[in-house]
């Protein structure tokens, strides 16, 4: 499947969540639940994926955790908060850069209309 074809997915995904289960909740309950249906549309799913962060070239840390890593490519982080931040999407590519993936979802489920609250982070950084 290709990004763009998976990303749709992803969100489709979190729409079903949120028409579920409504705006308000806590990340972890979206979290588990998005992982729960997008293992039901046929994708695999890694919660908390650990990201290794070198220095120099010396592992520094393995303590940063993706909140979802769909089909070895797509890296989704969750918010439940009342707006998203510019921090929340340097965060987002970040992570992008450090798992060397070209876009990312970036999905904030505190909102009326799941619409507003998704957003696409592109790795400028990204090399194949």
């Amino acid at each position: 499947m290709n990004i763009d074809n998976l990303t749709f997915d992803v969100i489709g995904a979190a729409m079903e969540v949120h028409s579920v289960l409504g705006p308000g909740l806590l990340e972890s309950l979206y979290q588990r639940a998005l992982a729960q249906e997008l293992k039901l549309r046929g994708h695999s799913v890694i919660l908390e994926r650990p990201i290794e962060v070198f220095y120099k070239g010396e592992k520094i840390s393995d303590n940063l955790k993706a909140d979802l890593f769909v089909d070895d490519e797509l890296v989704v982080e969750l918010k439940s908060v009342e707006s998203l931040n510019p921090i929340h999407f340097k965060q987002t590519a970040t992570y992008l850069h450090l798992l060397n993936k070209p876009i990312g979802l970036l999905i904030n489920f505190n909102v009326v209309s799941l619409r507003d609250g998704v957003s696409r982070v592109v790795n400028p950084y990204y090399r194949k």
